[in-house]
């Protein structure tokens, strides 16, 4: 194994967890949206829907939150959750736009 290869290291845990944290439940809370509007039923499928939808935050929050340190740097989970979010946020727009 060379030197020159790059390792992880707990340097940027503190600005990875932000990102994680704020920019992972923006992501989550679009995904959970994705689901309400494309998901059986659509948008008025009922209570049960309704609850799933809203159980369906954690895991992906916490699947984002975990993840999140598998990048090499903070500047990069910035950058690439925040990329996720414009798109996750951007589709959402679109899915309403189109079914509303």
């Amino acid at each position: 194994m060379s030197s020159d290869a790059l390792r992880l290291d707990s340097r940027h845990w503190f600005g990875k967890t932000c990102a994680g944290a704020v920019l992972g439940f923006g992501l989550a809370l679009a995904v959970s949206g994705l689901f309400a509007w494309l998901g059986p039923g659509g948008i008025d499928a009922g209570s049960g829907k309704i609850q799933f939808t809203m159980w369906l935050m954690a895991p992906v929050w916490t699947a984002v939150l975990s993840f999140v340190f598998l990048f090499r740097d903070s500047l990069r989970a910035w950058i690439w959750l925040g990329a996720a979010n414009v798109a996750a946020f951007g589709l959402l727009w679109l899915t309403q736009s189109a079914l509303g």
